[in-house]
């Protein structure tokens, strides 16, 4: 199986005036295709940073990230924000739904930020929102949706690229523990479906176990996990 997503002597350094805080150094990683990677840890161990890495979103202090043969630090601005568009996929804690836009206008906004005119966009954006089992909401604003509404059209809207690689940052942390449920079950039923490679961050240790693989960062350093019963990332 080939490797997708390989971090190389990874390192995360924040410098104010002569103090400095290392979140990480040296770490390495590498997920392969298909693999659903669950990533636990304390709060503050640093797996949001860690996330934001891997999507492009921030830059390391040293070391590459590659997709495939192509080691994103590398790219440039506009060539990276490009690939976030093109290959990634991203689900968030605190859904970061535009308030004035209906769900299907926010299903659609990567696609009209990638180039498609609206009417190419739309019917994509409302098949995504069929797979989330919110067709019926689409000309709904995000404040008139549930918790668990928005989530999934978050969802939907990271899957609208047809991306190849999701990363999920708490994507049922601000849920009660149905809708979780119900979200962690349609976000494995994606995975699936469409045959991504997903590392979700994660304090639900029973979305964790049903991951393929649950990596432990601690400390700065990964280690492969097996979940101890009753343990709590909080």
């Amino acid at each position: 199986m080939s490797t997708v997503i390989q971090a190389v002597d990874l390192s995360k350094v924040y410098r104010s005036g002569e103090s400095e805080l290392v979140i990480f150094d040296g770490l390495n990683l590498e997920v392969a295709q298909g693999e659903q990677v669950a990533l636990v840890g304390e709060s503050g161990a640093g797996k949001s940073t860690l996330l934001h890495l891997l999507g492009g979103l921030d830059t390391p202090t040293k070391g590459a990230i590659y997709f495939g043969q192509n080691n994103i630090c590398r790219l440039p601005a506009d060539e990276l924000a490009k690939f976030r568009n093109r290959e990634l996929g991203f689900v968030w804690q605190i859904q970061s739904l535009l308030a004035e836009f209906t769900a299907v206008e926010n299903v659609m906004m990567p696609l009209l930020i990638r180039g498609l005119a609206r009417e190419e966009a739309e019917p994509i954006a409302l098949a995504r929102l069929n797979e989330v089992g919110l067709r019926n909401r689409a000309e709904h604003r995000a404040g008139e949706l549930s918790g668990g509404e928005q989530q999934r059209v978050v969802l939907a809207r990271a899957l609208v690229g047809d991306p190849r690689v999701l990363l999920a940052d708490e994507p049922t942390g601000n849920l009660d523990f149905r809708t979780g449920e119900m979200i962690m079950d349609l976000l494995q039923d994606l995975h699936r479906s469409r045959q991504l490679t997903s590392l979700h961050v994660t304090h639900n240790l029973n979305f964790a176990r049903r991951a393929d693989r649950t990596l432990t960062l601690e400390r700065g350093h990964l280690t492969s996990s097996s979940l101890e019963q009753g343990r709590n990332y909080v």
